[in-house]
């Protein structure tokens, strides 16, 4: 059974976002952008909440075309293009681009998802990511650290009552000075 993976760029407080929404305080260049790919390609489904899966299929479905896209950002097209897509949304009517529209309890989905995909999912959206966070459903936490603080705006991790015990499994320093920490769940 593949593994739930919760993934996003944060900056050094703590923060996926500013509280204007802006994604651009984060410095993603070649060397990283090649280390996402590397995690694209791992992926065997993305599974977005809504307003992740808006900003990411803005771009991404054509982004090989694009004429300003570099070679890594041509090469995570090519890879996003290929894993299969899932969009949690209560407010979508349809999806685009080969992904699959769900609603209601995303244990429930996921379960399902899980005995029809065998690899391991990649969740994105601090709004989604929570619930499934809030039901102890995630597996790895990946968080690449940016040198960045931003003071406010979307926590990566929701509000908890109780600790989740997690095992460093991972690191790697960029060149950029971001940070890349992965931890596994420990499970009693």
């Amino acid at each position: 059974m593949g593994r739930l993976i919760y993934l996003m760029n944060v900056s050094l407080d703590g923060f996926v976002e500013t509280p204007e929404r802006s994604l651009d305080w984060s410095v993603v260049d070649e060397e990283l952008h090649s280390w996402f790919n590397d995690r694209e390609r791992e992926a065997e489904v993305d599974i977005y909440g809504r307003r992740l899966w808006e900003t990411m299929a803005a771009y991404w479905p054509s982004a090989e075309s694009d004429p300003d896209a570099t070679e890594a950002m041509r090469e995570f097209a090519r890879a996003w293009n290929a894993t299969a897509k899932v969009v949690f949304s209560t407010t979508l009517e349809t999806v685009e681009h080969g992904a699959r529209l769900l609603r209601g309890d995303v244990g429930e989905h996921l379960a399902q998802l899980r005995r029809e995909f065998s690899g391991d999912m990649e969740v994105g959206g601090p709004t989604l990511a929570a619930q499934f966070i809030e039901r102890g459903l995630v597996d790895v936490y990946r968080v690449v650290v940016h040198p960045m603080i931003l003071g406010a705006g979307r926590r990566y991790f929701p509000p908890r009552e109780s600790p989740v015990p997690l095992r460093l499994a991972e690191t790697r320093t960029f060149a950029s000075g971001a940070v890349y920490l992965g931890y596994q769940v420990v499970r009693s």
